[in-house]
C-alpha cells in the first residue's frame, strides 16, 4: 500500500514543475493558479500520512489480539 503512495508521490514531483522564486513566488503561484496545485500536493501527502497511519494501528491491533490470545 505504501509502494502506491510513493509511486503517486515521485509521479506529481515529476509532473507538476514548481518555480518559486524567493519573495515573488506566492504571489505568483497565485496568479497563474499553481497555488492550488501546491496545496493538492500537500493534502494528497498528509492524507497519505494519515492512511499509512491507519493501517499501521490496524496491523498493530491485530498483533496485539494474536497476542493476547496465545
Amino acid at each position: 500500500m505504501k509502494h502506491v503512495f510513493i509511486r503517486i508521490f515521485i509521479l506529481l514531483m515529476l509532473v507538476l514543475p514548481f518555480q518559486l522564486a524567493a519573495q515573488d513566488g506566492a504571489d505568483y503561484s497565485r496568479s497563474i493558479g499553481k497555488i492550488y496545485v501546491v496545496v493538492a500536493v500537500i493534502l494528497v501527502i498528509f492524507l497519505g500520512i494519515v492512511i499509512y497511519l491507519i493501517s499501521l494501528d490496524r496491523k498493530i491491533s491485530k498483533l496485539e489480539k494474536r497476542i493476547d490470545n496465545e
